[in-house]
């Protein structure tokens, strides 16, 4: 049976720090910011790009080292409840912090000093507080925001994810290995049970990729059942190990319906021996998984290939942002879709 690692219930509400767009929204609005305060005093454009260029130097800082600790924290927070309002107070207390220590550190340098010679200490630790304040607050409500289109992909993916003809034609199949062979029969309806069990979870949850993989065996057990010698697999797992599979995470049932198309789409139609190509890599802290099947262009099936890829598409978006890609490659004999998103989240 497939063991789920279940998100908490209540996601920290310290941004996620970590997400490449979080780091660009959060350094191109307070640079926003101080550009429009500093062309407010009046002074010509050159000027104030000058000074926009040296306050950049000091601001940048904080804005990075903050980002990394409320990382670290969001990533603690996950692991161990904390209070909202603690989380909340972190934001503000955190920015400011690091604000003082940034400025006892750099008035060590003269050039600091002279690039800087009306430095108000108390505005800037104000600035940073209200700064860490208004971002949290940001990003909290746009993951509100995000919530009703998060429950209207849950609804999509429910509908997408595994088709009404693959339940029937799986008790169909169990049905009829009841006589002959009930062992196999009971082990068709246990991989059901699993499957079923895990598409009602939330699609915020993640699982590790060791336990999606063996979902997706179970799904194709299922499904090679049916299609007998038709349905050949071509695995690529070998650069990752078994501790690889256990730590990397991924969204529950990601794979699963992007296997599933490639079986109605590639191997359905075909009237003889037809493979479906996995692959799965690792470089870095990114993962890249490769389905590839083949294309029979005089079939006649359902165009709800483009909406399962959407759905898979929308979640990734919701989960991480910028930092996961779904694309497809077109032949006119094969059918690729490509995967990237990180290792943890």
């Amino acid at each position: 049976m497939t063991t789920v690692l279940s998100v908490p219930k209540n996601e920290p509400v310290i941004p996620d720090c970590c997400n490449i767009g979080v780091i660009f929204r959060v350094l191109a609005g307070v640079s926003v910011v101080v550009l429009l305060g500093l062309a407010s005093r009046g002074d010509g454009w050159a000027l104030v790009l000058e000074n926009f260029i040296e306050a950049s130097m000091l601001i940048e800082a904080i804005c990075l080292l903050s980002l990394f600790l409320l990382c670290a924290c969001r990533r603690y927070a996950y692991s161990h409840a904390s209070p909202v309002w603690l989380q909340r107070l972190a934001c503000v207390l955190i920015p400011a912090a690091v604000s003082i220590f940034l400025l006892a550190f750099f008035g060590q340098f003269e050039w600091f000093l002279l690039a800087f010679p009306r430095l108000n200490t108390g505005f800037i630790l104000i600035f940073t507080a209200v700064s860490g304040f208004c971002l949290q607050q940001y990003f909290e409500l746009r993951t509100r925001a995000f919530s009703p289109a998060l429950g209207e992909a849950r609804l999509q993916a429910l509908q997408a994810r595994i088709r009404p003809h693959f339940l029937f034609n799986s008790l169909n199949t169990a049905l009829s290995l009841i006589r002959k062979d009930p062992r196999r029969a009971e082990s068709v309806i246990e991989d059901l049970s699993d499957l079923f069990r895990v598409l009602m979870r939330d699609t915020r949850t993640m699982t590790s990729l060791h336990d999606e993989l063996h979902l997706c065996r179970q799904y194709l057990a299922i499904e090679s059942l049916r299609l007998g010698e038709r349905l050949q697999l071509a695995w690529n797992t070998e650069q990752l190990t078994d501790e690889d599979m256990r730590q990397i995470q991924i969204p529950v049932l990601l794979l699963q319906p992007i296997l599933e198309n490639a079986v109605h789409y590639g191997v359905e139609p075909s009237s003889g021996v037809a493979t479906i190509f996995i692959d799965i890599q690792k470089g870095l802290d990114k993962i890249e998984i490769r389905v590839r099947n083949s294309v029979h262009r005089d079939a006649r099936l359902s165009s709800g290939n483009q909406m399962a890829l959407d759905n898979i598409r929308q979640r990734l978006k919701l989960l991480y942002d910028v930092e996961a890609q779904l694309s497809i490659r077109k032949s006119d004999d094969s059918f690729e879709v490509i995967l990237h998103f990180p290792a943890q989240r």
